[in-house]
Parts: C-alpha cells; sequence; structure tokens
C-alpha cells in the first residue's frame, strides 16, 4: 500500500495488522530498505516504511533541515495514519531521527529499535567528510555517491558472496534525490550530541549491530545499550551497516522477539 501524509506528501509502504512498527530508514535510502520486513513481519505487527523527506517519493523539508524537522515530519505521518503510539525502529540516520522522536514527541514511541546508528554528534572530520560528499553529488550526481558509499554500506561478506544485494543498494542510494542529499547532509552534520538521551529512555530498546559494520563498530552500539536501563543487545554476524538488508531473516527474528516481549507492555 502506498499513501501520502496530510501535510507534505509523503510516500510510504504499509503491510500487516497488529501493534504498530515505523520503520525509518538510513542516507541516503529510501522506503525500500524495509522491504524485507515488511513481507517478514506483517504476520505480527502492522508495519511501515515511509520516504523521509526528500527520499524516494517524499517531498523535500520545506523549512531548514534537521533532525528535529524530519521527527516533527513523522509525528504528522503518524497522525495521518491514525496511530497514536508505535514501535520505532531506525538505521543509521533513521536512529539520528528516532532520537530527535523521543525527545520531542515521546508519547508517540512505545518502544524503540536503533540499528547501525550512534548517539555521538558528527566530529569535525566527519562534518568535513559531509562537505566533500555535498560537493561530490552537486558536480557528479548522485550515481557518485552510490560509488563512494557502497563499500561502507555492506560487509565484505555481503559483497563477496552477494553481488546481487550491493547492485541492488547501488541503485537504491543512485537513485536519491539531489535536494534530499544536501538536506540530509545538512541535518546530519549538525545534529545535536544524543548522548545524554539515552539515560531518559524509558521505553523497552533494542539496539542490534552488524558485526561488519566499519561505520558504527558494533562495540560503540554496545556502550550506548549499557547507557539504557534495561535494553537489548544484539549482533547480526557477515552484517555490515545495512544488517536489515543484509541478512533479513536475522534481522526479523531479532525484531519478532522484541515484538513478541512488548505485548504484555
Amino acid at each position: 500500500m502506498t499513501g501520502e501524509a496530510m501535510t507534505r506528501a509523503i510516500g510510504y509502504d504499509e503491510s500487516g495488522a497488529g501493534q504498530p512498527v515505523l520503520f525509518i530508514h538510513g542516507f541516503p535510502h529510501d522506503r525500500s530498505l524495509w522491504a524485507a520486513q515488511l513481507s517478514g513481519l506483517a504476520a505480527r505487527a502492522r508495519c511501515l516504511a515511509p520516504d523521509l523527506p526528500g527520499f524516494g517519493q517524499s517531498a523535500p523539508l520545506a523549512g531548514a533541515p534537521s533532525m528535529d524537522a524530519y521527527a516533527d515530519a513523522l509525528a504528522a505521518f503518524l497522525a495521518s495514519t491514525g496511530i497514536a503510539r508505535a514501535t520505532v525502529c531506525g538505521l543509521s540516520m533513521g536512529g539520528y531521527v528516532a532520537f530527535a522522536l523521543w525527545r520531542r514527541h515521546p508519547a508517540l514511541v512505545r518502544a524503540l529499535v536503533f540499528a547501525s546508528t550512534r548517539a555521538a554528534p558528527d566530529t569535525d572530520e566527519a562534518r568535513a567528510k559531509r562537505r566533500d560528499l555535498a560537493e561530490l553529488v552537486r558536480h557528479e550526481g548522485s550515481g557518485a555517491m552510490a560509488e563512494r558509499q557502497l563499500p561502507g554500506m555492506l560487509g565484505k561478506s555481503t559483497r563477496r558472496r552477494h553481488p546481487e544485494l550491493a547492485a541492488a543498494m547501488w541503485r537504491m542510494l543512485a537513485a536519491a534525490p539531489l535536494d534530499g542529499v544536501l538536506q540530509a547532509l545538512e541535518a546530519m552534520a549538525a545534529r545535536p550530541d544524543s548522548t545524554p538521551t539515552l539515560s531518559t529512555i524509558t521505553v523497552p530498546t533494542l539496539f542490534i549491530a552488524g558485526a561488519q559494520d566499519v561505520i558504527v563498530p558494533a562495540a560503540e552500539m554496545r556502550a550506548m545499550h549499557e547507557q539504557v536501563a534495561g535494553s537489548a543487545f544484539e549482533v547480526i554476524a557477515g552484517a555490515g551497516h545495512a544488517c536489515n538488508f543484509e541478512r533479513p531473516a536475522a534481522f526479523n527474528h531479532l525484531l519478532g522477539e522484541f515484538l513478541v516481549g512488548l505485548d504484555g507492555n
């Protein structure tokens, strides 16, 4: 199913029924990142995967780009679908947006799932790399960005054993709209430190890391888990940064078990 939010246009896919789960993709993905979750978890939950503003079929942000602006857009999207409370699952940049959702709209958040993301803000070096990437996209387009981003996006096992997944990921990255890419790069570079937010989280929380993730090492995600009381931490072997895309059955098993645990809450 595809639809639009009532405020600015939001493209999304939806499947299943039951407890709502909001999937937030990373950079520079679109909602198709979550296709295997929408098909694999439909029997357990109402799964919604929107395109973040500026990606896929969603209109770009109207004002200054920020994680708060993305979070507010998703809060409006949930309202438009009649969902009062959802489990929020964010990967990479989607995790940054999930932190902002928790800070700004905690009543909407039933539980949190952070995959391949970090709480810390960009370093000066990381911000410089984002500026360089923005220049590359402006001059050479999203295809050039896809070539640069792909090696870090997937684990070495995936790249070696599953060239079809690497090709599919490249196509997704290369299709990212210029305006959305530039807005996201600006928002990520300016995002606040979410480390203090970790200790404020009071809902059930799961951290999922890819064992071969070179962008956010599993040890960094374990350190975040240790700051959230009662949270769980899992590592998916043979997966890199896009762990849900590389090993969907393993990811769906972990998320499915987490959702079962929420039924009594």
